[in-house]
């Protein structure tokens, strides 16, 4: 089972970046769908953004589509989460999730697609 450990987060101003990072126990390009999923206190996981095993693909939540960008490299097994121009209203535990399937089973942006969490990194953004 692969074991996912994301880094990177931390507190900042709005309208600042952060760059988040999921180290993978294993070859990511046996987890062809990855993704960010976050969770703020009392509110439901909500994905992010996820990318295909390539990398050819990306989606994004329309709250983030334009300041986010998801990219993996499988030689490096690593999955990363570029965010810019952050509001307070992205304060979240931000997760890394991977899953076996070749397909979003239950769409790109859906947390019941993926089977395998990490822990989270908590991202605070003040204004």
């Amino acid at each position: 089972q692969v074991q996912l450990v994301e880094s990177g987060g931390g507190s900042v101003q709005s309208g600042g970046s952060l760059r988040l990072s999921c180290a993978a126990s294993e070859y990511t390009a046996s987890y062809p769908c990855m993704g960010w999923f976050r969770q703020a206190p009392g509110k439901g996981r909500e994905g992010v953004a996820s990318i295909d095993t390539r990398g050819g693909t990306t989606y994004y939540a329309g709250s983030v589509k334009g300041r986010f960008t998801i990219s993996r490299d499988n030689s490096k097994n690593t999955l990363d989460l570029q965010m810019n121009s952050l509001k307070p209203e992205d304060t979240a535990m931000y997760y890394c999730a991977a899953d076996r399937r070749y397909y979003f089973t239950q769409g790109p942006l859906n947390p019941q697609t993926f089977d395998y969490w990490g822990q989270g990194t908590q991202v605070t953004v003040s204004s």
